[in-house]
């Protein structure tokens, strides 16, 4: 290991111990979805408020009581069932593309076996399902009731690891997933991985803003060369 790494793995852990500290770890788990549920939930989420993807999520489910019905059902019916979510003509064929790909694949409409596989494996097997990136296959794997040790990445956490200087400027969302799991000690359990990420989000929501960050009460300022830089 280089001494470049260790010191920013040194660094990861120490951003999130204090995070941990203020926003109170170990954090609930928000959801208790079956694995396939979850991955529809995550899609109907993409670039969407938390509020309108759950009511979709719960539209959707009061319309097709399993997921077969909604596989089977025309795209236009699913279309107006998931109106208020960011672009419902493109992600009413996705979902049902999605679905379509794990029946031909698996044989059945269920995710349950990817219990058995390794986190990578089972995050590679997610990912070859057209529509299905990296923040996606992490948050069925980690926020379903799979739990398992895989850290999603979504615009919050990436800009506060960008911020403290976890990752490049240069380095976009998806590749920053592998990189910043990397950072993370590999004897953490799924709590703790989830954990990482909550604390990375909520940071990035509650004081580490897009504009106008409020770097005077940051709990990380002096971990932070931007908040420093900005600060000084």
């Amino acid at each position: 290991m280089t001494l470049e790494l260790q010191t920013l793995k040194a660094k990861a852990l120490a951003i999130h111990e204090r995070l941990c500290a203020a926003y109170g770890c170990p954090i609930p788990y928000f959801h208790s979805l079956d694995p396939l549920s979850e991955l529809i939930s995550s899609l109907l989420s993409h670039r969407t408020r938390n509020a309108d993807s759950g009511r979709a999520f719960k539209a959707l489910r009061a319309r097709y009581p399993d997921w077969d019905m909604l596989m089977a059902a025309s795209a236009q019916e699913v279309e107006e069932t998931i109106q208020g979510v960011t672009w419902p003509e493109q992600k009413a064929p996705r979902l049902q593309g999605v679905l379509r790909a794990i029946h031909e694949r698996h044989g059945s409409l269920s995710l349950e076996f990817l219990k058995d596989m390794p986190v990578e494996e089972a995050r590679a097997w997610l990912e070859c399902i057209p529509g299905v990136g990296p923040k996606t296959s992490a948050a069925v794997l980690s926020f379903s009731t799979l739990r398992k040790a895989a850290l999603p990445v979504d615009s919050h956490h990436h800009r506060v690891a960008v911020r403290t200087g976890l990752i490049a400027r240069s380095v976009a969302v998806g590749p920053s997933h592998a990189l910043l799991f990397a950072l993370l000690p590999p004897e953490w359990d799924a709590q703790a991985v989830y954990d990482n990420h909550e604390v990375m989000m909520l940071h990035g929501q509650r004081c580490c803003f897009f504009s106008n960050p409020a770097c005077e009460r940051c709990a990380i300022l002096d971990l932070c060369p931007t908040g420093q830089a900005r600060v000084g």
